[in-house]
């Protein structure tokens, strides 16, 4: 024990320059966006495998729950398939719900992955999936589960990418009422990580507690009908002229296990107009 007491003693200074140094780094990260995007960026590859393994390892004890997910979603396919066979008596209602399906699979491409680490609690959230450029994981992929969306794809690497999650404070997502086309700007205020903003909804929307919200498709990024959340309560801004509603999300946020990425094949050709249309 005295040994010990007169290491600390005589590396006393050495000791208290490292707890120093480490806070102001952490500091430094936290603050500043692009400290925080390069340092996520530059130790994904490193820390992606501690995560993985962790992930392996206490993923076994939630399997009971992600298979009942996986066996709800089964019966709702089911349910489509039966829906499509009782259809088999009009030839041109099937053949129009063929041609839609295949041009909805040849539109979006759906990838599976895995969370292997995740944040809720800060200010800007994000995700580590185990899937990467190997996998065609590329930036700007919208991430969803069975109950809703996630978050999109910032950076990838060769075998991992990280996920601007939704309870981003830089996150900003169109989404829209179910019930009607009244559109607006999906936000996190940095409070509740069960709950999300729905921004700029127009004063004559017909809004409803209960009602659920979903994406807008204005975007390259989601495709439109994909399950956000239920509003929980809405109010009049100071103008008077719009809402802000606030969205129980479906997902639980802070219990992200697998996922699905969508990859837009049309996102570069509309990118492009879209810019020429600018210059």
């Amino acid at each position: 024990m005295q040994q010990i007491l007169n290491f600390l003693i005589k590396s006393r200074n050495t000791l208290w320059f490292l707890f120093l140094l480490v806070i102001a780094v952490a500091l430094t990260i936290q603050s500043h966006t692009y400290h925080s995007n390069k340092f996520i960026n530059s130790t994904g590859f490193l820390t992606g495998g501690i995560y993985e393994l962790r992930n392996n390892m206490t993923s076994y004890f939630g399997l009971k729950k992600y298979n009942k997910r996986l066996l709800n979603e089964n019966t709702i396919l089911k349910e489509k398939i039966q829906h499509l066979s009782n259809l088999s008596g009009n030839v041109e209602k099937i053949n129009n719900t063929v041609k839609s399906d295949t041009n909805s699979i040849s539109k979006f491409q759906y990838f599976s992955g895995k969370v292997i680490n995740s944040t809720y609690h800060k200010k800007k959230n994000y995700l580590t999936l185990d899937r990467g450029k190997k996998d065609s994981i590329i930036s700007d992929m919208g991430v969803i589960t069975d109950l809703g969306i996630i978050g999109i794809v910032k950076k990838v690497s060769q075998n991992y990418s990280t996920v601007i999650s939704i309870l981003n404070e830089n996150s900003t997502i169109n989404a829209q009422l179910k019930k009607t086309d009244h559109f607006g700007s999906l936000v996190w205020d940095g409070g509740n990580p069960n709950v999300v903003q729905l921004t700029d909804i127009p004063r004559l929307a017909p809004l409803k507690i209960g009602d659920t919200i979903i994406t807008g498709g204005r975007s390259t990024i989601f495709p439109k009908g994909i399950s956000i959340g239920s509003i929980r309560d809405f109010k009049l801004n100071h103008d008077k002229n719009y809402f802000t509603v606030n969205v129980k999300l479906f997902n639980d946020m802070t219990d992200v296990g697998f996922v699905q990425l969508i990859k837009n094949n049309e996102a570069v050709e509309i990118k492009r107009l879209e810019n020429s249309s600018n210059e």
